[in-house]
């Protein structure tokens, strides 16, 4: 991973997302813009890209399970940091079977207290557990 962890990974995916938000952009070329805006020098780290390219591909079938699991709860009325970090954590559920599920869900409960509203954690939470009971992932 060239040094950095996925911790660090997952948090610049998210940051990623929120600028592709308003940008539209998510071409793989933006991801090595992002990355040269934020670091001097060197190729951005490979879980980076996979974590980008991971939820750029399968962005419909994260958002279907997103949408089945957060009742009454359209993503258009979602706070972008919490669309987003449930797409990437989605992504790991479904994606990353070598990634244990309760790392992938206290990571996003994690960054999504930092990062988002005060009531995230537990709706981040909520979901995200649900969709692992759905895929027969066991913590």
């Amino acid at each position: 991973m060239g040094g950095y962890s996925r911790s660090r990974c997952r948090e610049w995916a998210l940051q990623f997302l929120y600028q592709a938000e308003f940008a539209g952009e998510r071409r793989p070329e933006a991801v090595e813009q992002f990355w040269h805006h934020f670091q001097a020098e060197g190729a951005p780290p490979a879980y980076l890209q996979a974590l980008v390219s991971g939820v750029a591909a399968h962005r419909e079938e994260l958002d279907a399970f997103i949408v089945r699991y957060s009742e009454h709860w359209r993503l258009s009325r979602m706070t972008i940091v919490d669309r987003n970090l449930l797409r990437l954590a989605v992504y790991e559920l479904l994606y990353q079977p070598h990634i244990p599920p309760k790392v992938v869900i206290n990571e996003a409960v994690e960054m999504a207290k930092r990062y988002g509203s005060e009531a995230s954690g537990g709706f981040v939470n909520g979901i995200l557990d649900q969709v692992r009971l759905s895929v027969g992932r066991e913590v």
